[in-house]
């Protein structure tokens, strides 16, 4: 009974390890549009991504937000004034998003 559990244990093991190391390759050509970029995680996420070489269409709530935002950046990220709250907002940043990413 023990073998059965190491062996269990072992292939949980190995499954893990085998999914950590799969890795998205052409990171430079990919998009990724993340909400809430003024502070906190979404900003920190939108930084970290930028570093990584990934395209980053960043949505600020604020002007202030996104212009610091872009000043801690690269020139591959880049920003959009939205709220959530607001359909036309949401419309709006929905066709700024198919403008930038097009057929990609």
């Amino acid at each position: 009974m023990w073998l059965y559990l190491v062996a269990l244990a072992g292939l949980w093991y190995l499954l893990r390890l085998y999914r950590e190391r799969q890795v998205v390759s052409h990171l430079h050509d990919k998009y990724v549009f993340i909400t809430g970029c003024n502070s906190g995680f979404g900003n920190l996420l939108a930084r970290q991504l930028d570093m990584r070489g990934m395209r980053v269409l960043a949505a600020c709530l604020t002007e202030e937000g996104a212009e610091q935002l872009r000043k801690k950046t690269s020139d591959r990220l880049e920003t959009v004034i939205l709220d959530v709250t607001k359909t036309e907002s949401i419309a709006a940043a929905t066709q700024w998003v198919k403008e930038c990413v097009g057929d990609e």
